[in-house]
């Protein structure tokens, strides 16, 4: 037999068998059609998935988050969308922003970040790279894999013919990492006119995420008197004492009955070993599911900073909201429901969490209206976020991509 021919029949024999094992392993309720589909763009999505984690795009990185924002929306135009580019200052990078106009009655948003809290050269230090069914690289779940979800989402959607929603749109926005500074108000904008919106922020496992914390600083801030510390200490007021004892006495600040922590994790106080310091401060990370407990710690922190160790100093403290929760809510759990349900169609389940750390799911949903329905957690699976571990577990893709367009498919029909 030539060799070509051997080569040929090989090929033909392992396409068999691959789709003989498919069919074994396909779950009878499934929507085959679509199930195929995703396989089928799962190796060019871990392709870009490269791409994109090759590229440094850390919140302050204007080239590399040019380069992906490029990427991204070239995306958006191959599966028909009208893409629009805006500004987002004081942000680095731009949001990118991609609308379809569709059939039905239900305005749908599905939107995530593309920037990340690695600096420039992370990516060439340690470059995308895959080890089993694990994609490591900075980035590579949070959040670059669920932007590619969406997009392939879409070109899949597109495919199938869907068309059973009014407006469906898309928003990448450069700046999550450091609060949304620049992209927060075009968020809420947005999300005040859509019926749903799903937020592709990674999991850690198979859940969705129907709550989120909220984010907020509490700054503390002390002026002392310099002195030289060596001839005249006791002429000093010293700043950083002080600040020392206001952190040992706003200690508790957070509330364990309501979910509130509060944990002081910056401090500066000196430049000069000789000199008492005449200037110190620190900040705390609040993290809370009520934004009423933003004015609650406030009120406590101006009450407690008037009690001072070092007299003659001056002593403030500030609490900045940077990031309101995403309150749960029944909505919100029975689109969970109905994830679990589509997840169900694969032989396997979705658990709704609520989670501690906040996310644009805060700026999305307006607790006051309860609109729109919003569910997080739809991103790529992955583990290590924000740590040079971080890794995507490549096997949620395809079921993640199959979730993705049965969630718009069953938004689409207001279900």
């Amino acid at each position: 037999m030539k060799k070509t021919h051997l080569m040929s029949l090989i090929a033909a024999l392992a396409c068999t068998t691959s789709a003989a094992s498919f069919a074994q392993t396909s779950p009878t309720n499934a929507d085959n059609a679509l199930l195929q589909a995703a396989q089928k763009r799962k190796d060019v999505l871990v392709k870009d998935l490269g791409t994109l984690v090759n590229i440094d795009s850390g919140t302050d990185d204007a080239k590399g988050l040019a380069q992906v924002e490029a990427i991204l929306a070239q995306r958006l135009k191959e599966v028909g969308a009208s893409v629009e580019i805006v500004a987002a200052p004081p942000a680095a990078g731009k949001m990118v922003i991609g609308k379809l106009q569709g059939s039905g009655s239900k305005n749908i948003m599905l939107m995530i970040h593309y920037d990340t809290v690695f600096g420039i050269g992370e990516a060439t230090k340690r470059p995308f790279k895959i080890t089993g069914n694990k994609a490591f690289g900075p980035g590579v779940a949070d959040a670059k894999g669920g932007a590619l979800l969406i997009v392939y989402a879409l070109d899949i959607a597109r495919e199938r013919g869907f068309k059973d929603y009014k407006t469906l749109t898309v928003l990448f926005n450069p700046d999550e990492e450091k609060s949304s500074l620049g992209s927060r108000d075009m968020i809420s904008k947005l999300s005040a006119d859509q019926d749903y919106v799903l937020v592709f922020e990674p999991p850690e496992a198979d859940v969705v995420t129907v709550a989120t914390n909220g984010i907020a600083y509490v700054h503390l801030d002390v002026k002392g008197r310099a002195s030289h510390a060596g001839s005249a200490p006791e002429a000093g007021r010293n700043a950083a004492v002080e600040l020392s004892n206001q952190i040992i006495q706003l200690k508790d600040l957070g509330s364990q009955a309501k979910g509130t922590t509060v944990n002081w994790t910056v401090i500066q106080a000196g430049d000069r070993v000789n000199i008492i310091p005449e200037k110190a401060s620190a900040t705390a990370d609040m993290r809370m599911s009520d934004v009423g407990e933003i004015q609650r710690v406030q009120a406590d922190a101006d009450k407690i900073i008037q009690k001072k160790l070092i007299p003659e100093t001056e002593v403030k403290v500030k609490v900045e909201n940077r990031r309101p929760p995403f309150s749960k809510n029944a909505d919100s759990d029975r689109l969970a429901a109905t994830a679990d349900s589509i997840y169900k169609e694969l032989g396997k389940s979705i658990t709704p969490v609520s989670m501690r750390y906040g996310t644009d799911a805060g700026f999305a949903y307006n607790p006051k209206t309860g609109k729109p329905i919003v569910l997080d957690g739809m991103g790529i699976v992955g583990d290590r976020i924000h740590s040079s571990d971080e890794w995507a577990d490549l096997d949620s893709v395809v079921p993640r991509l199959y979730l993705t367009v049965r969630m718009m498919e069953a938004m689409g029909k207001g279900k």
